[in-house]
């Protein structure tokens, strides 16, 4: 096995090199992903090909206009930093296009690199809380592992058993979710807003959810796809995987939130209302009021 290259993916700015850096990336996300035309891509497109609209230095040539042509899915797409860890850790700013005999191991290190910096984000945010003291030492010994793992060398990542270390990973997520929402003090009964449980990937596609206090739900891999979730209250809810496309936030409580990521918040809708955990960016596209 290779050694491993000096790392960067997480520092003393905890999310800060987990945040996407095109300036210093390959445009790796334009060609190493596939679409296919829908309502998020114009075009389709191959695996490991390149799209069109990536410029010269790796730029995409119609950022501004993207939710415009056609390729809204872009706009919503993060990698987690992975991009830049990839092109200037893995392959020490060796890009494929002066490179190419790189390119397609290139192309297949940076989706494994994306979901151990997922892991890393989440990690991160699990040893934030209070609630998880008990076992922050095992949670910091999982995130070192895990950030050692990005800087292991290209075919030491092309073999890596990813899918092992994110069921390793999972076991301390759960016990994070556990721990934080058994300690979420719900509305006594009669109180403004509906409560309910719910299972692990709900059906809740096009649900009526305005206004719900969903205050510690259980919403992990919840389909919220065209959610109406205004004014809803999910601080504490754990929302790994939930699935928020075109779910409308306007005024939702996501402050406190488990496990929620840019990429999740980039597909909804929502407006100036809406409260967002310190770790997330309003995303350009929302509107200024509901």
């Amino acid at each position: 096995m290779p050694e491993p290259h000096e790392s960067t993916a997480v520092s003393n700015d905890n999310y800060g090199l987990l945040r996407a850096d095109c300036a210093n990336c390959f445009g790796l996300c334009c060609v190493a992903l596939p679409f296919s035309a829908s309502v998020d891509f114009a075009v389709d497109k191959q695996a490991g090909q390149r799209c069109h609209n990536l410029g010269d230095h790796f730029r995409c040539g119609v950022h501004q206009d993207l939710r415009k042509i056609g390729y809204r899915g872009c706009t919503v797409y993060d990698c987690f930093g992975a991009g830049q860890q990839v092109a200037q850790v893995t392959y020490s700013g060796k890009d494929w296009v002066k490179a190419p005999e790189t390119a397609r191991h290139m192309f297949e290190v940076f989706p494994i690199m994306r979901q151990l910096h997922e892991l890393l984000w989440y990690l991160t945010e699990a040893l934030e809380l209070e609630q998880t003291r008990w076992i922050h030492e095992a949670l910091r010994s999982l995130r070192d592992e895990t950030n050692r793992l990005t800087s292991l060398g290209a075919e030491a990542l092309l073999i890596l058993d990813i899918a092992a270390h994110r069921a390793n990973v999972n076991v301390l997520l759960l016990q994070t979710s556990e721990l934080v929402r058994a300690s979420v003090q719900r509305q006594p009964k009669g109180s403004r807003g509906r409560q309910k449980s719910y299972g692990r990937g709900a059906d809740l596609i096009g649900a009526n959810l305005r206004g719900a206090d969903l205050r510690g739900a259980h919403l992990r891999g919840a389909y919220l796809i065209a959610a109406d979730l205004r004014e809803a209250d999910l601080r504490s809810a754990d929302l790994i995987g939930a699935d928020f496309r075109d779910a409308d936030l306007s005024g939702a409580d996501l402050t406190g939130s488990l496990f929620l990521t840019q990429f999740q918040i980039n597909a909804a809708k929502g407006d100036s209302h809406t409260k967002l955990p310190k770790s997330l960016d309003r995303p350009p596209h929302w509107t200024a009021t509901a």
